[in-house]
C-alpha cells in the first residue's frame, strides 16, 4: 500500500491586528504553494483560514475518494491554533469558533488529520507566500 500521508505547511498573517491579511500554504509532496489575500482580519483568523484553505485545496487536488484514505499533516508555527485544534486550549475568541467548526467538519473528509506545531524557521515557505501576497496588495507595506 502506498504512503497516503500529505504534509501541508500553513501560515496566516496580518499587518496590524486587525489589518490587511493573507494566507499561504505549501504542500510538500506536490512542491506547490498557494496564497490568498483575505482583506482586513486578525492574525489568528488568518491562521485558521490557512488551515481551512489547505484542507479544501488538498481534497480538491486529490479527489474525495483518495482524501478518505489520506492522512494529512498540517504544520504551522501558530502554537495557539494547534493547541486549540488538538483540544488542549479552549477557544476564548468568539470569532474563531466558526473557523474551528469548519475545520472539524473538513477533517471528516480524511482518514486522519494531525495538527503539528513547528518553529517559525521551519515554516519559511508558507510565510514567504503570505508576505508575497501582502506585498502584492500594497507595495508600501
Amino acid at each position: 500500500m502506498e504512503n497516503n500521508k500529505i504534509t501541508i505547511y500553513c501560515d496566516g498573517g496580518s499587518r496590524g491586528n486587525p489589518g490587511p491579511a493573507a494566507l499561504g500554504i505549501y504542500i510538500s509532496q506536490f512542491k506547490k504553494g498557494y496564497s490568498k489575500f483575505l482583506g482586513k482580519t486578525t492574525n489568528n483568523e488568518a491562521e485558521y483560514q490557512s488551515v481551512i484553505f489547505a484542507l479544501k485545496k488538498i481534497k480538491h487536488s486529490i479527489g474525495g475518494e483518495k482524501a478518505e484514505k489520506s492522512e494529512i499533516e498540517i504544520k504551522t508555527d501558530s502554537e495557539l491554533i494547534v493547541k486549540q485544534l488538538n483540544g488542549e486550549y479552549k477557544i476564548k475568541e468568539k470569532t474563531l469558533v466558526p473557523f474551528f467548526i469548519e475545520i472539524w467538519n473538513l477533517k471528516q473528509d480524511f482518514s486522519r488529520v494531525n495538527f503539528i506545531h513547528i518553529p517559525r524557521e521551519e515554516n519559511k515557505e508558507a510565510d514567504r507566500l503570505v508576505n508575497r501576497e501582502l506585498d502584492s496588495q500594497n507595495p508600501l507595506f
